[in-house]
């Protein structure tokens, strides 16, 4: 299939990228800083561009099969109100012109899934620490939720950057078993590009934890 990556040159969005091509899709990364992106590939396009160029996502958007949102703050702990509009431009991008499948890598301290956290993690760090960082979430989730899109929402804990377990949980009913739970973005990567074909969650948002 032919993919199209926002945030692609970020932590999660390399680990989605390579594992994309690994499973022998063409991928398109979209990218503001393209030095970031260490990968090359006969099947990789990178196209150099900000989330908040509306003309530049809808230029992207067009011809691609299924689009996925890795999209980080540009600064730790603050709000990112051009991230946030990107959202936007890329829902109506793909409004406009297809296609329909839109996967966003969430976090899982936002609304309700919040509690799945434990309550160091869920119920200090998020609300004191992490606050600005949900809120941008969760306006990003209103929009998603509201686009008439074929999306599915994908709520992780803390991610990290070690080898993928291959075993994790995912579901709406979940709870961390740790105080301060995390996942390897190679899990998150596979969990989210397994999400193209799969209805399962569809028009839903899911948790996932080792």
């Amino acid at each position: 299939m032919k993919l199209l990556i926002f945030g692609a040159s970020g932590a999660t969005g390399q680990a989605l990228v390579s594992a994309a091509l690994a499973n022998g899709h063409a991928v398109t990364a979209f990218v503001r800083t393209p030095g970031k992106l260490a990968l090359s590939h006969e099947n990789l396009t990178v196209i150099v561009g900000d989330v908040a160029d509306q003309q530049a996502v809808e230029r992207a958007v067009a011809g691609h099969e299924a689009v996925f949102s890795c999209l980080g703050v540009g600064v730790p702990l603050k709000h990112d109100p051009a991230v946030v509009a990107g959202i936007g431009f890329i829902i109506a991008a793909m409004q406009k012109c297809g296609p329909a499948r839109l996967i966003y890598l969430s976090f899982l301290g936002v609304r309700d899934s919040r509690r799945q956290l434990g309550p160091l993690l869920g119920g200090v760090i998020v609300p004191l620490v992490l606050h600005r960082e949900v809120a941008d979430h969760e306006a990003k989730e209103n929009l998603i939720v509201q686009s008439g899109l074929d999306w599915t929402i994908v709520r992780p804990p803390k991610l990290t950057n070690g080898a993928a377990a291959g075993q994790f949980r995912h579901g709406n009913g979940i709870r961390a078993v740790s105080l301060l739970p995390t996942l390897a973005r190679a899990d998150v990567a596979a969990f989210m590009l397994g999400q193209i074909n799969d209805t399962t969650y569809s028009r839903m948002a899911v948790a996932i934890l080792r």
